[in-house]
């Protein structure tokens, strides 16, 4: 599969500190929905979940929200997306985030967002998937994150063959033809029966 059909995007329930995180956020919308790729989120509508997932359906785009019952209220759930799926738990919901998407933006968030492309990068690591893995430095954001990676390897925690698969994008206009140049590759290494640790920073 060579072409970009949907991306998962991980991004904070919180608009941050910073007003280019939501511009970013809404950014990234309208180009997704601009190249006819859909859009997979948490289902909120605050913070930059409710920004990427408004400024995609206002520019025409497709979006599918999911979120867990007992998130409903507290993230305001978006019910004007076109596909919104309701689940029982968190666990429901990133397996459905997953089979659903191509590849997978993480944008700047908390907790959540982290725990959600660490959980990605080390499915990745594992062979459990070959999809890409985008890390949004926008405005430096994720650059304490990639630091932290390139101890570990330095470390040797993160071994040759092993690494965890990723991409870094420092402007919102770079995500897109990341991933679809990602994609082109991991078409390559299935060819080739290739590690998908070769993907590592593209």
């Amino acid at each position: 599969m060579t072409k970009l059909r949907t991306v998962c995007v991980f991004c904070g329930s919180s608009p941050g500190a910073m007003p280019e995180h939501i511009a970013d956020a809404e950014k990234l919308g309208r180009l997704l929905a601009e190249a006819g790729v859909g859009l997979v989120y948490g289902g909120g509508n605050i913070g930059l979940m409710g920004a990427v997932a408004r400024a995609t359906l206002a520019a025409g785009g497709h979006v599918t929200g999911v979120i867990p019952k007992f998130l409903v209220e507290r993230e305001v759930m978006l019910a004007d997306v076109q596909e919104l799926v309701v689940t029982e738990d968190m666990h429901e919901r990133k397996r459905l985030m997953f089979e659903r998407s191509d590849a997978f933006v993480a944008l700047p968030g908390g907790i959540g967002t982290l725990e959600e492309l660490v959980e990605q990068m080390t499915w990745a690591q594992l062979g459990r998937h070959a999809k890409p893995i985008l890390i949004a430095d926008l405005h430096g954001f994720w650059s304490p994150l990639t630091a932290l990676l390139d101890h570990m390897s330095a470390e040797g925690f993160l071994r040759p063959g092993l690494e965890a698969p990723y991409i870094v994008a420092t402007a919102v206009e770079e995500i897109l033809p990341a991933l679809e140049g990602a994609l082109l590759i991991v078409a390559d290494i299935a060819d080739d029966a290739e590690p998908v640790a070769s993907i590592h920073q593209l």
